[in-house]
């Protein structure tokens, strides 16, 4: 598992074995069970997570009940409630696993003594959060303008092996259609 970690890190930076073996040293390896909430809405945020395997789902129930999806996360992704890890703030999001999870945890903490301890892991982590921002962008863009259809073919396209890993009912939710909607872009 520590290989995921290390060979993730080194896609962006250049980063020895010594140098890893101080990194890992931030985190913890964590499992967790399908369906477990990792971050619950309006609790503490205090940890960042790397899948190292698993699928997991960011997003938050409007006051009908209705569940909107923010993103998935699987293998080599980040997931938590960013903002309310990097303001240290209660989190507006939930995190839960859909599959059982394995994980590396980051702690607030841990992550700012690692980003001033090895100025590498600062420029990394900046890479990642501007993919992340034009990541999150796009999907924002998608919702606006793209049709129920564009926006199901997008993510056929994104995400091909995700289709089978998750309910129909939950990629609804993160299409933003209803079910009945979804199971008509489908034929």
């Amino acid at each position: 598992m520590e290989n995921l970690l290390k060979n993730h890190i080194r896609e962006l930076v250049d980063i020895t074995t010594e140098e890893f073996t101080v990194i890992k040293t931030y985190f913890t390896l964590q499992n967790h069970p399908k369906k477990h909430l990792l971050v619950k809405e309006n609790h503490p945020v205090n940890e960042m997570f790397f899948v190292a395997d698993g699928l997991l789902k960011c997003g938050t129930m409007d006051n009908s009940g209705k569940e909107h999806i923010l993103q998935f996360a699987t293998q080599d992704w980040w997931i938590t409630d960013f903002q309310g890890f990097f303001r240290q703030e209660n989190a507006s999001l939930d995190v839960q696993c859909l599959q059982d999870c394995v994980l590396f945890a980051i702690s607030f903490e841990n992550f700012e003594s690692l980003c001033r301890d090895i100025p590498k892991m600062e420029h990394f982590f900046r890479v990642k959060s501007n993919l992340g921002y034009v990541a999150l962008q796009r999907r924002i863009m998608s919702l606006m303008s793209d049709t129920a259809k564009e926006r199901y073919e997008a993510f056929l396209r994104q995400y091909p092996n995700l289709f089978q890993r998750i309910s129909k009912q939950t990629l609804a939710n993160y299409l933003g259609v209803t079910r009945e909607t979804l199971s008509r872009l489908q034929f």
